[in-house]
């Protein structure tokens, strides 16, 4: 079960990151109010917090972390952005996970 919770709270850092970057592209370009600035800021700041939150080395976490990012930012391209992701998009998911995993889950003694 680790590996379900690891990928748990991966998935609840990729979505405080895409708030907190999806907020300020609202303003920035689609005039939307700058007030969207302040809880960007909580987002990416609760972004921060949770990565130190996995009990392992900060490079691993970080790297492993890019691999749930894509498949997070793929499934917010279909919900929000309205496009259904494409085979090429699936495939780049597959990859990414598979990579994630394998950082993350491989038998390691250090």
């Amino acid at each position: 079960m680790p590996e379900l919770k690891t990928i748990g709270l991966f998935l609840l850092t990729a979505v405080a990151e895409l708030v907190g970057c999806y907020l300020p592209y609202l303003w920035l370009k689609q005039g939307k109010s700058v007030w969207l600035l302040v809880p960007a800021a909580v987002s990416l700041a609760l972004f921060a917090w949770l990565l130190t939150l996995h009990p392992t080395a900060a490079g691993r976490v970080y790297a492993a972390y890019g691999g749930v990012y894509i498949f997070a930012a793929i499934i917010w391209l279909w919900l929000v952005d309205g496009i259904r992701p494409g085979i090429w998009d699936v495939v780049g998911v597959t990859v990414a996970m598979m990579g994630m995993a394998i950082i993350m889950f491989a038998p390691r003694t250090a």
